[in-house]
């Protein structure tokens, strides 16, 4: 099935690119010939017409006599409809008409037109009318044109001519019932439609070009050529041709054209489709089958076949051997998958134990005290990835003291984890020997720089407060500001000077400050997660989207109010992938202990 489907697309393809170029071919020509055939008809009509007017020229005493008569005496030139049969007749009776009234005279030596009497005048004007008449008929038919005329100007009628011999053998009858040819028509010729017949006559000269016509005696070309007598314009020699003759040749000779081309391209269509279906059609079929193949069974001596059927070193056979190569490769990178399938099943087992791991060291049960109602306190933890970087923890230091820690360890790897794990079980226990924030972190900075050959540091929030007092002990090593409520207000971004973070410069003292805490005051922390999510144009969430969100509701508890900040968070970040831990905290202080 894919063979035949190759093979058709490509037979059609073929096909239509044969029938385009023969169609452009026959395009081209026929404009070509279009061209060529009215250069020709130019060419033929001048040559006819020059011809016929210079004949005129020649006999331009006679012609003149035939003019000036037919002006004066239009109704005495009668010419039947079959003056080609009764020219003979005409002639003989005006020569027998000289010889019985003039014996001993010679027409045209010893006795001129203008000596003969009205019934000789009129007999050799009829005679001489049949014979142009004859002339103009016999160029035509010779030629093959539709008509032959001769025109002249109507003298006081603009742009109006006078058919002297008119082609169209439209008939009339004299007073005595004969049938004659109707002679003298005076036509109105519009300069738009006549534009080559007018500047013929205003200039003298042949024209460069035909005017076409279409009307009640057909679609035609004209061409006019000026008469010149003794000098001046007499007249116009004009001859018509059909176009739809000349397009006739025109589409006759594009169609033999066209025929030739078509037996060609054919021949030469086939020809290359049969060397492209043996050179490139079937050996792509071959490597396709064999790929198929290999997808099917995953066999890999699919290859050595593939190179058996690749043929010649060209394109193709470079893409066999390429295919070939990577079967072999895909073979064995299938082998290593597993193993590393294996390992990766290992390695995920193991990072769930560590995320469990770490999320039982974090404490998870609220309240945390339920015995102790001068405070609620709430946290939570979603980490950026299986094992997260950041941590929080709470605990009594002794009856009346409360520890609060929120910190963010730099990465968030497996070792990141371990680390943080190390820098809170080492807080927890200085806190609660009894050490001031600001002690208890100098002594960790020093713990940890002992054996921190990753070069991880954490940044670290730290407060104790006294219960019984309000009397709080606070150290920021390089975290995030808190936020503070007074009860009754709105949350406030405390800025604070801040510490270097922890593990990063030995032997360094870490700054502490107090404040107090009254009831109804509540205090919330958080890491750099929160502050830095991003929306999908990299857009930062912020410390002012931040105080909103907490401004919400600020009369919230702890549990209330956590969810909040998250909420506000995800409708900020929508659809971008978290990067960072989202860590939070919030104690409220509801009394002094007594």
């Amino acid at each position: 099935m894919k063979k035949k489907s190759l093979v058709k697309q490509f037979t059609i393809m073929f096909i239509l690119l044969m029938l385009l170029t023969v169609f452009v071919g026959s395009v081209m020509t026929f404009l070509s010939q279009t061209k060529a055939y009215h250069r020709e008809c130019v060419q033929n009509l001048q040559q006819l017409t020059a011809h016929l007017a210079g004949l005129i020229e020649k006999e331009e005493e006679e012609f003149t006599i035939l003019k000036e008569y037919f002006e004066e005496h239009p109704d005495n030139v009668q010419v039947p409809l079959n003056f080609r049969e009764d020219l003979p007749g005409k002639k003989q009776e005006f020569i027998t008409y000289i010889t019985e009234h003039y014996p001993d005279e010679v027409f045209d030596k010893t006795l001129a037109f203008e000596d003969l009497d009205d019934v000789g005048k009129q007999l050799y004007i009829n005679y001489r009318f049949e014979y142009w008449f004859n002339i103009f008929f016999d160029a035509a038919d010779e030629f093959d044109l539709s008509y032959v005329y001769y025109i002249y100007p109507v003298e006081g009628k603009d742009h109006t001519m006078c058919y002297m011999f008119d082609p169209t053998l439209e008939t009339t009858r004299t007073e005595d019932g004969k049938e004659i040819l109707f002679l003298g028509d005076k036509v109105f010729e519009d300069p738009k439609e006549h534009k080559y017949m007018w500047e013929a006559w205003d200039t003298g000269k042949a024209p460069i070009g035909f005017d076409v016509l279409d009307n009640e005696f057909g679609h035609v070309y004209t061409y006019c050529q000026p008469v010149r007598i003794k000098g001046e314009k007499a007249g116009l020699m004009c001859a018509e041709i059909s176009v739809d003759r000349v397009r006739t040749e025109i589409l006759a000779n594009v169609l033999r054209q066209t025929l030739v081309s078509i037996i060609v391209l054919a021949g030469c269509v086939i020809l290359l489709f049969l060397f492209f279906k043996k050179r490139v059609l079937v050996r792509i079929i071959s490597l396709e089958q064999g790929i198929n193949t290999y997808s099917e069974t995953k066999d890999p001596s699919v290859a050595d076949r593939i190179l058996e059927n690749k043929g010649t070193d060209d394109e193709l056979g470079e893409l066999a051997e390429k295919s070939a190569d990577m079967i072999r490769e895909l073979e064995d990178y299938m082998i290593n998958l597993q193993a590393m399938t294996a390992e990766r099943e290992r390695i995920g087992a193991e990072l769930n134990v560590a995320t469990q791991i770490q999320t039982d060291m974090l404490p998870t049960i609220f309240p945390p005290f339920p015995d102790i109602k001068e405070i609620d306190l709430y946290a939570t933890m979603t980490p950026a990835k299986e094992v997260g970087g950041d941590f929080y923890d709470f605990f009594m230091v002794d009856d009346t003291h409360l520890a609060a820690v929120i910190a963010d360890v730099s990465g968030k790897s497996v070792p990141a984890a371990l680390f943080m794990v190390i820098t809170k079980t080492l807080i927890k226990n200085r806190v609660q020997m009894g050490e001031t924030p600001g002690d208890a972190l100098a002594h960790v900075n020093e713990q940890l720089l002992e054996t921190n050959d990753s070069g991880f540091f954490v940044t670290v929030w730290l407060t104790v407060i006294d219960l019984k007092t309000g009397l709080a002990l606070q150290a920021n090593a390089g975290h995030e500001y808190p936020a503070l409520r007074r009860k009754g207000g709105q949350y406030e971004i405390i800025h604070s000077k801040h510490s270097p973070a922890v593990a990063t410069i030995e032997g360094i003292r870490f700054r502490q400050s107090e404040f107090t805490v009254e009831p109804g005051d509540q205090i919330f922390v958080y890491t750099d997660g929160v502050t830095e999510a991003t929306d999908a144009n990299n857009n930062l969430f912020g410390e002012q989207r931040l105080a909103d969100a907490l401004n919400r509701h600020p009369e919230y508890p702890p549990d209330k109010l956590l969810p909040v900040v998250k909420e506000a968070i995800d409708e900020f970040v929508g659809d971008a992938p978290q990067f960072d831990d989202i860590t939070m905290l919030s104690i409220r202080f509801n009394g002094y202990m007594k």
